[in-house]
């Protein structure tokens, strides 16, 4: 055998020779720029990843076992990437290359990092370590909070969800429960829970404005029958009652918070689509959580009911302190439940602009402690039970400027029945019902700069213009989600009251509607224009869309009543403006007194 068959030629290293093939995991002779030679003899190399997909062992370079190597010989295995076996390497040796380390012979050279490359690489990592920790901590917080919330089924008197996009009601609820510490020694220690506090907060489509409208809790009404849903999942209807007070809506017979929803709508025609209910340690413990809240008194106050002592002027409240303010009544201006309704609207307004304020919320501390407090206090419908959808109502909510979130009372009369001493109240049958529409029509107590005014304008242009007889209007009647037997009186008042003898009852629309609409084709606008004049809808009512013809293919307008509709001859358009009410709003702190 030659010198080049043993591996040994033109004084070439033989250790630069045998170089091991990726590909094959086998050591290979390599002569020059020839092509690679047979394996080295003896035993087969195993496949270099095992059938478990298990990295190769290492295999010493067949070089290592000679007995007296080379001085300079390199301890490269020759091993590189892309599956290349590399070229002879005796070249650098001739140029007095100094010999490597000693060290493990199969191993490539580490290349030294730079030190600006290892602090790339360590913030690099610390940063993808902190994103997916914070990532899995506030997903695992946020299931933390969601357990805190305790929900409450109250079947069909609450919405499913939430929606971003329309404007929304959520009554709040404010019990005279005595549970928790230190709480049981304030006025009926085993009251079942009854709607102590009442505020039914509207705020507007546009977000531009918000109501709190307070209901007083001795305000007679008819509480309608109610169904509720049992513990064991079991349905029970609780028989109504007329003429109580509102506060045993809530409590008294087993109502729950769905009876209190269908008794502001009995009474106001407002429709709650949420709940929100609190009772006496919400007060402390959102107050502690914000660091206390700032009050304003007219004169000094030392009462022994409520055990509120505070001096004339400013003060801060919280825990203890703040639940007895909003608890305080014979302090307040004439002692009663009316005034201390003032005194609670004041205290909103204060910890909802504590609630916001940069201070809060720049403080992590703070915001962890609110949101521990708010979801530990909160009982709330199924329809707003996840932590998620709650922060989506907050958000909403927080684009209202709180110049234009109003506070305003039920206007009521003193109840006759009660004699000389007064101790409940009643709607007031004329100041009461232009509150109820505004609220109703999203129409704002305060001036707002309203958005989307071209398409205000533009519902409005629909009225202008040359109108139809009467006898001329051609329209059919769908019942759309308004109360039973609609579109039969509807029909009934059209032609016998309006003339309007060309109309039918189409029965029930496809789908409910929340608002009453009346599509027509271009043809038929100046048809439109009457019908509308004549049941006074508002512009936006009017859907200009494609002709629909009946059996005779005569081309028909439609009419479909929806869940807004008050009943034939009754007027949907919205007032131009809020009456003028007692208010205050939220950026704004009044004394109390």
């Amino acid at each position: 055998m030659d010198a080049q068959s043993r591996g040994r030629a033109e004084n070439i290293d033989p250790a630069d020779q045998w170089v091991l093939n990726p590909n094959t995991g086998e050591y290979e002779l390599r002569l020059g720029n020839s092509a690679a030679q047979s394996p080295v003899p003896g035993p087969r190399r195993p496949n270099p990843r095992g059938g478990d997909g298990s990295a190769p062992r290492r295999r010493e370079n067949p070089t290592a076992r000679r007995e007296h190597p080379t001085a300079g010989e390199s301890r490269e295995t020759g091993r590189q990437r892309g599956g290349e076996v590399p070229p002879p390497r005796s070249g650098r040796r001739r140029g007095g290359e100094p010999e490597q380390p000693q060290g493990r012979r199969n191993r490539r050279p580490v290349k030294k990092k730079g030190k600006a490359r290892k602090i790339l690489a360590w913030t690099a990592g610390g940063t993808a370590f902190v994103v997916i920790a914070v990532g899995a901590a506030g997903y695992l917080y946020l299931k933390h909070l969601e357990g805190n919330v305790t929900t409450t089924d109250v079947g069909s008197a609450a919405k499913d969800g939430f929606s971003k996009d329309d404007a929304f009601n959520i009554l709040i609820i404010g019990t005279d429960k005595r549970t928790g510490k230190g709480n049981k020694g304030y006025g009926d220690a085993n009251s079942v829970g009854h709607a102590d506090t009442n505020i039914l907060l509207h705020v507007s489509k546009d977000r531009t404005n918000a109501t709190a409208l307070s209901i007083p809790r001795d305000l007679v009404v008819d509480v309608p029958d109610c169904r509720t849903i049992q513990s064991d999942g079991s349905e029970k209807v609780i028989p109504g009652s007329r003429q109580v007070r509102f506060n045993e809506s809530l409590g008294q017979e087993g109502r729950d918070p769905g009876c209190t929803m269908r008794t502001v709508k009995e009474v106001t025609g407002i429709t709650p689509d949420h709940f929100v209910m609190v009772d006496f340690n919400a007060v402390k413990t959102l107050t502690t959580a914000v660091d206390g809240v700032d009050v304003c008194l007219d004169h000094a106050v030392n009462d022994k009911d409520s055990h509120l002592k505070l001096p004339a002027g400013p003060s801060k409240v919280e825990g203890e302190q703040a639940l007895a303010f909003v608890r305080t009544r014979h302090s307040w201006g004439n002692q009663g439940d009316l005034d201390r309704i003032k005194v609670q609207q004041q205290f909103m307004a204060s910890l909802m602009r504590k609630m916001t304020s940069g201070d809060t919320l720049t403080d992590p501390s703070k915001l962890l402690d609110l949101a521990e407090a708010a979801t530990k206090a909160l009982t709330v419908d199924k329809g707003i039970g996840k932590v998620s959808t709650l922060k989506d109502v907050a958000l909403e909510m927080k684009k209202v400027p709180p110049k234009n979130i109003s506070f305003v009372t039920v206007p009521v009369l003193d109840n006759p029945a009660d004699g000389v001493v007064h101790k409940t109240v009643i709607v007031n049958p004329d100041a009461a019902p232009p509150v109820f529409d505004a609220i109703r029509n999203d129409v704002s107590f305060t001036e707002v700069k309203k958005k989307k005014k071209a398409a205000k304008d533009a519902a409005a242009a629909r009225l202008k213009g040359s109108r139809s007889a009467p006898s001329e209007v051609r329209v059919r009647v769908f019942n759309g989600g308004a109360q039973g037997g609609s579109a039969q009186s509807t029909l009934q008042w059209l032609q016998n009251d309006k003339g309007v003898l060309k109309s039918e009852n189409a029965g029930n629309a496809p789908e409910a509607l929340s608002r009453t609409t009346l599509e027509y084709a271009p043809a038929q606008a100046a048809q439109a224009r009457e019908l509308a004049q004549l049941m006074g809808l508002p512009g936006s009512a009017l859907k200009p869309g494609k002709s629909v013809t009946n059996a005779q293919g005569l081309p028909e307008m439609t009419l479909t009543l929806g869940k807004d509709f008050k009943g034939a001859g009754v007027s949907l358009t919205a007032p131009a403006k809020a009456p003028s009410v007692d208010k205050s709003t939220a950026d704004k702190q009044k004394c109390a007194g």
